[in-house]
């Protein structure tokens, strides 16, 4: 397949941007900062642009098959529209290029609970752009799938557990690999249409 990445510099855009051409796809690594990556492919291709610019993404993502974003905040604790205006941003470039396919990376801190709600407090100027981020994505049409992990380590495994609309128990924590693999097996794999997943180790 031909894979379209945003946030491709980031941590867990750079497994994605790893694992995707070693399961045979085609990647285009959409970034700000070309030069951040020196991963070397013939299966990746790394374009300039803005994530947040509609035309820069429609003229880039046209014949791909699927998008992903695994954007997340510059700096947490302070106010930010990121998440939100890259959303909006992509889902009206796919609607317009006819690619229907969005795996984006939120946060299991939007789930219910005391501890998530600590989290969501501190973080809040983050949790707040995430969440109008995964509104724009469910309402845009599309056949999204919003990933919801715990706190990320930088651990060397790509195993997960998953759960539809609600945390695993006792999930504290997920590797980026493991992040990066959740969202390529949920496109190869055709799971979790229209659902918030829940991930953990």
């Amino acid at each position: 397949m031909k894979l379209f990445v945003i946030g491709a510099t980031g941590r867990t855009g750079l497994e994605i941007v790893q694992q995707a051409p070693a399961r045979g796809h085609h990647v285009t690594a959409f970034v700000r900062s070309p030069e951040s990556i020196t991963l070397r492919n013939e299966r990746l291709t790394v374009l300039k642009g803005n994530a947040i610019d509609e035309n820069q993404l429609f003229k880039a993502m046209q014949s791909h098959d699927a998008v992903l974003s695994a954007l997340g905040p510059r700096e947490v604790f302070k106010p930010s529209s990121l998440l939100y205006d890259s959303a909006f941003a992509t889902t009206r470039a796919m609607k317009r290029s006819g690619v229907e396919r969005l795996v984006v990376l939120s946060a299991a801190a939007h789930f219910p609970g005391i501890p998530n709600r600590i989290v969501s407090f501190i973080l809040r100027n983050h949790m707040r752009d995430s969440l109008r981020m995964e509104e724009v994505v469910q309402n845009s049409g599309l056949d999204w799938t919003i990933a919801r992990p715990p706190r990320l380590t930088e651990q060397d495994y790509t195993t997960y557990r998953s759960r539809e609309d609600a945390a695993p128990k006792m999930g504290f924590s997920l590797s980026r690999k493991a992040v990066a693999a959740f969202m390529l097996d949920a496109i190869e794999q055709k799971k979790h249409f229209h659902k918030i997943v829940g991930i953990a180790k």
